[in-house]
């Protein structure tokens, strides 16, 4: 109860802005997605509105989006991760309601020149030859286990915890591998699950693997960056761990995004056809 209360306050605070700004409301789901769109909208026509908290971030987004849609209230956007909704069947459709192309929005930083840029400045060009393989690949595909886990736990109802784990337990410094029982392990512990059999769990994740996915919907982002900072610390690079901590590199990969990168997405073009579909509201600077 206490939730919808709160997605309720929430919604009445974007009605009473409304009496001192007459453009477009953009929610987003944190504080780090707020600092990131700011950079591409319009100042002064698009005010964005960080809405966070449980259950997730993203359901009260498009709880309160679904508040002020059934109010009739015009000017409001949101933008959400994907997460896997692009892999199933998603509850909640709505024209004013957009999605990163890829599983999260880190994943689109790393679908980027973005994530070239922060190998240039923190990896080894020796190690990075050596290592013989590209690794946006090598991070997809090791990413791919911890991301195939989680959508069986969600789609299960299993409830496992990802937050907090230690990748180093289940990924090999060196190669950048994967071990899917070190991982499940990992997992069961975190989440005080040890009840589930590692046999089973292995044998859900299989059967959810499919070749048709596109990895970039199934990998999440955080762990992405886990698994890249710890390359950086020996496969491709050779920084102390403090130096290339996931926060931190979360951050530059945001500093390293470009505008120019931002216009080639789907997202942007979403965006351009809400703008189309809602004038005068606005979200993007004219020039673009």
């Amino acid at each position: 109860m206490r939730e919808f209360l709160s997605d309720d306050r929430d919604a009445n605070k974007i009605r009473l802005l409304r009496s001192r700004f007459s453009g477009t409301f953009l929610l987003v789901e944190g504080s780090s997605d707020k600092i990131f769109y700011q950079r591409f909208v319009d100042k002064h026509a698009c005010e964005l509105v960080c809405v966070s908290g449980k259950p997730s971030s993203k359901l009260r987004v498009i709880a309160v989006l679904e508040i002020l849609e059934k109010s009739s209230f015009q000017g409001v956007l949101a933008i959400v991760d994907a997460d896997f909704d692009r892999l199933e069947t998603s509850l909640h459709n709505s024209l004013n309601l957009l999605r990163t192309d890829s599983h999260d929005l880190e994943t689109m930083l790393l679908d980027s020149p973005a994530l070239d840029k922060v190998i240039a400045e923190f990896g080894s060009q020796e190690k990075i030859a050596k290592f013989n393989r590209d690794v946006r690949t090598a991070l997809l595909e090791a990413g791919m286990s911890v991301g195939y886990l989680l959508w069986v736990s969600q789609c299960d109802g299993l409830n496992l915890t990802f937050d907090g784990i230690t990748f180093s337990k289940f990924v090999d410094d060196r190669t950048l591998e994967i071990d899917e029982l070190k991982l499940i392990q990992e997992v069961k512990k975190k989440s005080q699950a040890l009840s589930l059999k590692d046999e089973e769990l292995q044998q859900r994740l299989t059967n959810k693997r499919s070749n048709s996915h596109d990895r970039w919907q199934v990998c999440c982002g955080h762990h992405l960056v886990e698994i890249l900072s710890l390359g950086l610390r020996k496969a491709i690079g050779s920084n102390k761990a403090a130096d290339v901590e996931p926060h931190s590199l979360e951050r530059n990969l945001r500093l390293a995004y470009e505008e120019v990168y931002f216009r080639k997405t789907r997202l942007y073009l979403d965006m351009i056809t809400w703008e189309s579909n809602n004038q005068p509201f606005q979200v993007l600077p004219n020039d673009t």
